[in-house]
Protein backbone atom coordinates (compact mmCIF):
# COMPACT_ATOMS: atom_id res chain seq x y z
CA UNK A 1 0.00 0.00 0.00
CA UNK A 2 2.76 2.62 0.54
CA UNK A 3 3.90 2.25 -2.82
CA UNK A 4 0.26 3.01 -4.22
CA UNK A 5 -0.33 6.28 -2.05
CA UNK A 6 2.95 7.24 -3.08
CA UNK A 7 2.08 7.23 -6.37
CA UNK A 8 -0.91 9.24 -5.90
CA UNK A 9 0.67 11.98 -4.23
CA UNK A 10 3.06 11.98 -7.24
CA UNK A 11 0.12 11.98 -9.82
CA UNK A 12 -1.68 14.99 -7.79
CA UNK A 13 1.51 16.84 -7.54
CA UNK A 14 2.58 16.75 -10.67
CA UNK A 15 -1.12 17.23 -11.89
CA UNK A 16 -1.37 20.28 -9.51
CA UNK A 17 2.12 21.54 -11.19
CA UNK A 18 0.23 21.45 -14.55
CA UNK A 19 -2.62 23.18 -13.62
CA UNK A 20 -0.37 26.15 -12.15
CA UNK A 21 1.64 26.19 -15.36
CA UNK A 22 -1.66 26.44 -17.46
CA UNK A 23 -2.55 28.78 -15.48
CA UNK A 24 0.35 30.94 -15.48
CA UNK A 25 0.40 30.85 -19.40
CA UNK A 26 -2.79 31.96 -19.84
CA UNK A 27 -2.62 34.97 -17.34
CA UNK A 28 0.81 35.48 -19.42
CA UNK A 29 -0.83 35.37 -22.45
CA UNK A 30 -3.86 37.62 -21.85
CA UNK A 31 -1.92 39.92 -19.87
CA UNK A 32 -1.79 43.39 -22.08
CA UNK A 33 1.36 44.65 -23.85
CA UNK A 34 3.34 46.60 -20.97
CA UNK A 35 2.98 43.97 -18.36
CA UNK A 36 3.75 41.15 -20.22
CA UNK A 37 7.02 43.32 -21.36
CA UNK A 38 7.28 43.82 -17.83
CA UNK A 39 7.94 40.10 -17.30
CA UNK A 40 10.35 39.44 -20.07
CA UNK A 41 12.58 42.37 -18.86
CA UNK A 42 12.37 40.41 -15.34
CA UNK A 43 13.76 37.37 -16.71
CA UNK A 44 16.35 38.73 -19.17
CA UNK A 45 17.79 41.17 -16.41
CA UNK A 46 17.74 44.19 -19.11
CA UNK A 47 16.43 47.13 -17.85
CA UNK A 48 14.14 49.06 -19.96
CA UNK A 49 14.84 52.36 -21.22
CA UNK A 50 12.77 55.00 -19.31
CA UNK A 51 11.75 58.26 -21.49
CA UNK A 52 12.32 61.09 -19.38
CA UNK A 53 9.01 62.21 -17.42
CA UNK A 54 7.90 65.93 -17.47
CA UNK A 55 6.34 66.89 -13.93
CA UNK A 56 3.83 69.29 -14.30
CA UNK A 57 5.10 72.81 -13.22
CA UNK A 58 2.94 74.06 -9.69
CA UNK A 59 3.40 77.41 -8.94
CA UNK A 60 6.41 78.59 -6.24
CA UNK A 61 5.24 80.47 -4.05
CA UNK A 62 4.33 84.21 -4.50
CA UNK A 63 7.66 86.18 -4.60
CA UNK A 64 8.85 88.83 -1.41
CA UNK A 65 7.11 91.97 -2.97
CA UNK A 66 10.42 94.05 -4.35
CA UNK A 67 10.60 97.24 -2.24
CA UNK A 68 9.76 96.16 1.47
CA UNK A 69 13.04 96.28 2.66
CA UNK A 70 15.90 94.03 3.56
CA UNK A 71 16.86 91.65 6.94
CA UNK A 72 13.83 89.83 8.95
CA UNK A 73 10.57 91.30 8.42
CA UNK A 74 6.59 90.29 8.42
CA UNK A 75 5.80 91.89 5.02
CA UNK A 76 2.05 92.65 4.47
CA UNK A 77 0.56 93.28 0.92
CA UNK A 78 -2.78 94.89 1.34
CA UNK A 79 -3.58 93.96 -2.72
CA UNK A 80 -2.19 90.74 -2.59
CA UNK A 81 -4.28 89.78 1.02
CA UNK A 82 -0.69 88.44 1.69
CA UNK A 83 1.82 87.73 4.27
CA UNK A 84 5.39 87.03 4.47
CA UNK A 85 7.94 85.86 7.03
CA UNK A 86 11.03 86.86 5.78
CA UNK A 87 14.55 85.97 7.49
CA UNK A 88 17.70 87.99 7.75
CA UNK A 89 18.69 86.64 4.70
CA UNK A 90 15.66 87.96 2.38
CA UNK A 91 14.55 84.65 2.08
CA UNK A 92 10.87 83.96 2.71
CA UNK A 93 10.56 81.14 5.42
CA UNK A 94 6.23 80.79 4.80
CA UNK A 95 3.64 83.03 2.84
CA UNK A 96 0.18 82.71 2.70
CA UNK A 97 -3.48 84.77 2.32
CA UNK A 98 -4.84 86.68 4.94
CA UNK A 99 -8.44 88.02 5.18
CA UNK A 100 -7.72 91.73 5.99
CA UNK A 101 -9.75 94.19 8.30
CA UNK A 102 -12.27 97.03 7.75
CA UNK A 103 -9.59 99.52 8.89
CA UNK A 104 -5.76 98.96 7.03
CA UNK A 105 -2.61 100.74 7.91
CA UNK A 106 -0.95 102.85 5.44
CA UNK A 107 1.58 101.49 3.85
CA UNK A 108 4.80 101.96 5.31
CA UNK A 109 7.38 100.47 8.25
CA UNK A 110 6.01 99.41 11.86
CA UNK A 111 7.19 97.60 14.42
CA UNK A 112 5.57 94.50 16.60
CA UNK A 113 4.40 96.65 19.79
CA UNK A 114 2.11 94.14 21.46
CA UNK A 115 1.35 90.58 22.05
CA UNK A 116 -1.36 88.61 23.41
CA UNK A 117 -1.73 84.85 23.59
CA UNK A 118 -5.78 84.89 23.54
CA UNK A 119 -8.05 87.20 23.90
CA UNK A 120 -11.71 88.80 22.75
CA UNK A 121 -11.28 90.20 19.28
CA UNK A 122 -13.12 93.82 18.72
CA UNK A 123 -15.75 91.45 16.50
CA UNK A 124 -16.84 89.39 19.50
CA UNK A 125 -14.84 86.67 17.89
CA UNK A 126 -12.30 84.33 20.53
CA UNK A 127 -9.25 85.28 18.85
CA UNK A 128 -5.06 83.83 19.42
CA UNK A 129 -1.67 84.76 18.73
CA UNK A 130 -2.53 88.43 18.67
CA UNK A 131 0.55 90.15 17.23
CA UNK A 132 -0.08 94.44 17.37
CA UNK A 133 1.77 96.99 14.91
CA UNK A 134 -0.25 99.46 14.03
CA UNK A 135 -2.90 102.41 14.99
CA UNK A 136 -4.95 104.00 11.93
CA UNK A 137 -7.91 106.38 13.04
CA UNK A 138 -7.96 105.26 16.52
CA UNK A 139 -8.26 101.25 15.82
CA UNK A 140 -5.80 99.01 16.44
CA UNK A 141 -4.10 97.23 13.76
CA UNK A 142 -2.42 93.40 13.75
CA UNK A 143 -2.83 90.07 13.08
CA UNK A 144 -4.56 87.69 14.93
CA UNK A 145 -6.58 83.66 14.20
CA UNK A 146 -9.96 82.93 15.49
CA UNK A 147 -10.04 80.46 17.14
CA UNK A 148 -12.92 78.91 15.59
CA UNK A 149 -11.00 78.69 12.40
CA UNK A 150 -13.07 81.26 11.08
CA UNK A 151 -11.50 83.90 8.41
CA UNK A 152 -13.97 86.49 8.03
CA UNK A 153 -15.26 88.57 5.01
CA UNK A 154 -14.72 92.41 5.81
CA UNK A 155 -17.70 94.68 5.28
CA UNK A 156 -16.40 97.84 4.09
CA UNK A 157 -19.78 99.19 4.85
CA UNK A 158 -20.01 98.28 8.51
CA UNK A 159 -20.61 100.71 11.17
CA UNK A 160 -17.84 98.93 13.78
CA UNK A 161 -14.22 99.56 12.47
CA UNK A 162 -12.25 96.44 12.99
CA UNK A 163 -8.41 96.29 12.47
CA UNK A 164 -7.38 92.39 13.14
CA UNK A 165 -6.24 90.73 10.11
CA UNK A 166 -7.04 87.48 9.98
CA UNK A 167 -4.81 84.33 9.52
CA UNK A 168 -5.44 80.46 9.51
CA UNK A 169 -4.36 78.89 12.62
CA UNK A 170 -1.48 76.97 11.65
CA UNK A 171 -0.43 80.70 10.22
CA UNK A 172 -0.65 82.37 12.99
CA UNK A 173 1.14 80.53 15.40
CA UNK A 174 3.73 80.59 12.81
CA UNK A 175 3.79 84.35 12.73
CA UNK A 176 3.69 84.65 16.63
CA UNK A 177 6.47 82.64 16.73
CA UNK A 178 8.32 84.77 14.39
CA UNK A 179 7.67 88.15 15.32
CA UNK A 180 8.67 89.18 18.99
CA UNK A 181 8.61 92.88 19.96
CA UNK A 182 10.45 94.94 18.00
CA UNK A 183 10.05 92.90 14.58
CA UNK A 184 9.80 94.84 11.60
CA UNK A 185 6.64 94.74 9.43
CA UNK A 186 6.25 96.35 6.48
CA UNK A 187 2.78 97.34 4.71
CA UNK A 188 3.06 97.69 0.79
CA UNK A 189 0.19 98.42 -1.12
Amino acid sequence: MPAKSSTIVTALTAAALVAVGFLGYQASASAPDHLAARGQEQHTKKPAPHAPTKKPKTPGPAAVPAGSGTGKRVVYSLGAKRVWLVDAQDKALRTYPVAPSTVSPAAGAYQVTQRSVSLMGSDGIAIEHVVLFARTNGVVVGFSAAVDGSTPKPDPGATKKTGGIRESRANGKALWDFALYGTKIVVVA
